[in-house]
């Protein structure tokens, strides 16, 4: 009788066309990298497996070999380990700008790029890799996948893919316009400068952003990453006038752009990027940890012109900056990844809430449970 046949392993595979699936790993200089946030260039993943095997190490010498290539602003690499050797016995080193690794021991990101099968179970021997070269465009979906060769003709080829692409703001073949609302007239300018003599009168304080440790949304605070002082609004009254401008100018607009039906509103801050403190916010998304899960909508009221720097920018969609009118909105997707460029001179203001509508405020209150220290719970 004949053996039946080996069952064959589950692999996922990615196509060109197809999301880059987002995730959290250790890279070799942070515990819990977002790769989510390194949109708005070319990156280049490289599932080499160990840095031991001769091809591993023939497929990372010529990343070195092309340095000048990873710049992080037009292009950057990512190494994929999975042999903890490479870390403990220093056989790869990150290079900034442009070379990072990311240590993928548990083989978490190997298994949802189809490195790894996806049906390993703890125990498992001898788990077998697939090892190849993936290349992203800069809304990180895939644009071409080269596997390895013996002598180095998997990263020959790689290479002369990347010396045809276009600058990253011409990926698709033009320049593209980021998917958000410019809305004029929002809030007039009497009231917008009612709330910088606000803010003026009572100040700032010095505001944090939204991350997950340990499975629990807390206020993390990074210069580096964010630096910006807010007021709270505690006003009903003025609460209120806000609400009725958001409701009556921009909430029609969402309905109509995105068939989204705003009944919510979350955060009433003035909010202000000075110059003095070189006031920036780096590349992020609104709405990647479960306390803020339930956030649709991202709008930036300018209530001020008298500055230099601080726009805002979408990386996914090219280098284009944006600076609303005085009471002009910026309103987009939660989603997408947006940074606020370094104030140089002066003093931005701005009134920055969030949107969302009922099943989102359902999700919000469900995710109370996942709410560090110092984080208020909501109550639908």
């Amino acid at each position: 009788m004949t053996a039946p046949a080996p069952k064959q392993r589950p692999y996922s595979a990615l196509f060109p066309g197809d999301p880059a699936p987002w995730f959290y790993q250790r890279s070799l200089s942070n515990p819990r990298y977002a790769f989510s946030s390194v949109g708005g260039r070319y990156v280049v993943l490289c599932f080499f497996g160990s840095a031991a095997d001769p091809l591993g190490r023939a497929a990372l010498d010529a990343v070195i070999e092309h340095r000048p290539v990873f710049d992080d602003s037009n292009i950057c690499f990512f190494g994929i380990s999975a042999d903890a050797g490479d870390e403990s016995e220093n056989r790869i080193t990150e290079m900034l700008p442009g070379i990072r690794y990311f240590l993928d021991y548990d083989l978490a990101i190997a298994r949802q790029y189809g490195a790894a099968p996806r049906d390993i179970a703890d125990g498992d021997a001898n788990i077998p890799l697939r090892r190849f070269w993936l290349v992203l465009d800069p809304t990180l979906r895939v644009m071409a996948s080269f596997p390895f060769a013996s002598e180095g003709a998997g990263a020959a080829a790689v290479f002369a893919y990347l010396r045809t692409l276009p600058s990253p703001a011409q990926f698709a073949g033009f320049e593209l316009q980021a998917p958000i609302l410019i809305l004029p007239n929002v809030f007039e300018p009497d009231f917008c400068a009612e709330l910088i003599d606000l803010y003026n009168q009572h100040g700032g304080e010095e505001s944090g952003f939204m991350r997950e440790v340990n499975g629990k949304t807390i206020t993390a605070h990074d210069h580096s990453h964010k630096r910006r002082k807010d007021y709270v609004i505690d006003d009903d009254a003025l609460i209120k006038q806000t609400q009725r401008r958001i409701q009556r100018r921009i909430v029609p607009e969402v309905l109509k752009v995105h068939q989204f039906k705003v009944t919510r509103m979350e955060r009433y801050i003035v909010s202000c990027y000075s110059a003095e403190d070189l006031g920036h916010f780096r590349a992020h998304r609104d709405n990647t940890t479960a306390g803020t899960a339930h956030r649709r909508f991202a709008v930036s009221i300018n209530l001020n012109a008298e500055f230099e720097g601080g726009e805002i920018s979408f990386p996914e969609y090219g280098p284009r900056r944006f600076k609303p009118p005085v009471g002009g909105a910026c309103v987009f997707s939660c989603s997408l990844l947006h940074e606020v460029s370094p104030v140089t001179a002066g003093r931005r203001y701005a009134f920055l809430p969030f949107l969302y509508d009922d099943e989102a405020a359902k999700l919000r209150e469900a995710n109370n449970i996942h709410l560090g220290e110092g984080v208020g719970a909501y109550r639908a």
